[in-house]
């Protein structure tokens, strides 16, 4: 089973990402499972661009101080 995605890493969420989408291209994904891995790659994406601004903003108020 794979993991929350809360307890993912930036990279970790990335792979698995990649993962989803490589078997979405290569059509190995069964239609039973089609739904639920689209609705893991989306909230994948929001979870990596959750990441990428709060990390965005903890860079620009370091630098400002």
């Amino acid at each position: 089973m794979s993991k929350k995605i809360s307890e993912l890493s930036y990279e970790e969420a990335m792979q698995d990402l990649r993962t989803i989408v490589q078997e979405l291209q290569e059509a190995t994904v069964s239609i039973d499972d089609l739904s639920e891995k689209s609705k893991r790659a989306a909230t994948l994406i929001r979870y990596c661009r959750e990441k990428l601004r709060k990390t965005e903003d903890e860079l620009k108020d370091l630098f400002e101080k």
